[in-house]
């Protein structure tokens, strides 16, 4: 069987709880924690949601290994 049947026939689960559970173990991570303090206070004051820090955290690091 193929890793592609196997994600087909996996259980659809609700898109908002597994992303609510991924940000959440995101923001609990020591690598966010320190990603936060070194950040400018304006992000912060810009859009102070946790759903707005973790997306833009993934972006960076996401763009510094793409690099």
């Amino acid at each position: 069987m193929t890793t592609a049947t196997l994600i087909a026939n996996a259980p659809i689960h609700d898109d908002s709880s597994v992303w609510e559970s991924l940000k959440q173990a995101i923001a609990n991570s020591s690598g966010f924690k320190c990603w936060q303090e070194e950040q400018n206070p304006e992000i912060n004051n810009i859009s102070p949601s946790l759903d707005f820090q973790v997306r833009h955290y993934l972006r960076q690091t996401l763009e510094t290994l793409a690099y």
